[in-house]
């Protein structure tokens, strides 16, 4: 039986261990950019996916944590490098709260989903916990800062609706089809080793 270490009583040193990887790989891809994969027009994020794959691979709880902690990296990282909109991500609403329901959302819908073959679950929980990200992300800055957000970008409140929605789109499906792609990969390949 794993050890558990004091004060983390739920988490084995493995997970603590695995939220401590997965974090840290997150934050990696945020600070040298290589988070976003240009998909012209467009640029995809990759940074949600070590959360898909600690929620996968380890639970809810550790998936909750490695997105708590990219969500706290979000909120820094629009502090020490502002853009017009930053004011949006400072809020834990908008840039905490949708990251650790990535991993709750990536789990469940990953164990809701009873196969042999787990090729279609880690998929389907992957395209899950992507879409909970840009649903998540963008529909706070809706419903929160739609007015502010529009006149940050100097855009009519009518512009800045469409152009949410045309983000949802332009980037939410890019950024869906990376993360399962990604997800199943890492995930097949972890539980080969792990079989061993």
């Amino acid at each position: 039986m794993e050890r558990q270490v004091k004060g983390w009583s739920k988490l084995s040193v493995r997970q603590i261990t695995v939220i401590g990887m997965l974090s840290a790989i997150s934050i990696v891809l945020g600070v040298t950019g290589l988070g976003f994969i240009p998909i012209p027009p467009v640029k995809a994020t990759i940074m949600h996916v070590p959360v898909i794959i600690g929620a996968i691979l380890e639970g809810p709880l550790v998936g909750a944590m490695v997105g708590l902690i990219f969500g706290i990296f979000s909120v820094i990282q629009s502090i020490t490098t502002p853009t017009p909109v930053s004011f949006v991500f400072m809020n834990p609403l908008v840039s905490v709260l949708p990251r650790i329901l990535i991993g709750l959302g990536s789990y469940y819908v990953f164990r809701a989903i009873k196969m042999k073959n787990r090729f279609l679950p880690v998929g389907i929980a992957a395209a899950a916990g992507s879409l909970i990200n840009t649903a998540g992300v963008l529909g706070m800055i809706y419903l929160i800062y739609l007015g502010p957000y529009s006149k940050a970008l100097n855009i009519s409140l009518s512009a800045a609706k469409k152009g949410i929605l045309a983000v949802a789109f332009t980037n939410g499906i890019p950024e869906m089809i990376l993360s399962v792609l990604i997800a199943v990969s890492v995930v097949t390949a972890v539980t080969k080793i792990r079989h061993k």
